[in-house]
């Protein structure tokens, strides 16, 4: 899991490295850190580190560490990763079945979030082309949202480009 931390330290040399220092500890791996000496609370610096770990039990173990060491935890979230894909869609349809594809396609993957924009005829013959953008949890969400629109575009003799 994919751990985001704000972290205030003493403003002492030393300290950052103090609170890196048990994320190997619990064989987590930092992704980024950030030392912001911009921002000072009651004489203490903010870092924020990114980091991974395999189970809430690192992470409760990581907790404890930095505790031990006066490290205030200000917040501490679980962050997941998304994947993007862009797609295409060229033929004549309007915008309920935009909306209806989009809707279904909700329901067969995990969407974090969608954007749509196609341009506008006033009349369901006129060709039309949608822009549709997909963040999706997983790269095997993306692969089903392909079937899908592959299979839905297909039955609807429109044509799809995937990964624009």
């Amino acid at each position: 899991m994919i751990v985001n931390a704000e972290l205030y330290v003493r403003d002492m040399p030393g300290q950052l490295v103090g609170s890196l220092d048990p994320i190997s500890l619990v064989d987590g791996n930092i992704l980024g850190v950030v030392h912001n000496r911009d921002k000072i609370v009651n004489h203490r610096i903010c870092i924020n580190i990114t980091f991974e770990v395999e189970d809430r039990d690192q992470l409760c173990r990581l907790k404890d560490i930095w505790q031990s060491k006066d490290i205030v935890i200000s917040s501490l979230n679980s962050v997941h990763q998304t994947y993007t894909m862009d797609y295409l869609l060229i033929g004549r349809f309007d915008s309920t079945f935009i909306e209806h594809l989009i809707g279904e396609a909700s329901k067969t993957i995990q969407m974090d979030a969608s954007d749509v924009r196609y341009t506008s005829k006033n009349d369901r013959n006129s060709t039309r082309t949608a822009m549709i953008s997909v963040k999706a949890h997983s790269t095997e969400d993306i692969d089903r949202l392909d079937s899908f629109l592959s299979s839905r575009c297909g039955e609807a003799g429109i044509t799809y480009v995937r990964g624009l």
